[in-house]
């Protein structure tokens, strides 16, 4: 089920704590245009079903990514995507965004994505794994 626009924007500026809807946007466009340079197949797909249009076809539309990045490689490039941005605020932008994301995908999907990314993307969905 597609999650909508108000509601998906609504959680990310709700856990990134921004003070206007645009710098949720921003961030959320951003991340997503990372991670989808990070997924592919039916998991890419399979997220995308679940987003709102607008942010579906900014992931299935991605940045382009020479190799994957590692978690904390993820966050320098969030940061150099955004005017502005630190690698901690940056840090906060991709946790805020990618929780949201974990929510809508469901602990299923969620799952294969983990299993498309490098080690440690799991602390960035707020979803961490035992060791």
């Amino acid at each position: 089920m597609r999650l909508p626009w108000q509601t998906f924007l609504d959680r990310v500026a709700e856990r990134g704590d921004y003070p206007t809807p645009h710098e949720a946007e921003r961030a959320a466009r951003t991340v997503l245009a990372l991670l989808g340079a990070h997924l592919v197949g039916d998991v890419r797909a399979a997220l995308a079903a679940r987003l709102p249009e607008t942010f579906a076809v900014v992931l299935l539309n991605p940045l382009q990514a020479a190799e994957p990045l590692s978690p904390e490689r993820f966050v320098r490039a969030t940061a150099a995507w955004i005017e502005g941005a630190t690698e901690r605020t940056a840090a906060w932008d991709v946790s805020a965004v990618l929780s949201t994301v974990a929510d809508a995908a469901g602990e299923e999907l969620t799952s294969r994505m983990l299993l498309q990314l490098p080690p440690g993307y799991d602390v960035l969905f707020g979803r961490p794994q035992p060791v």
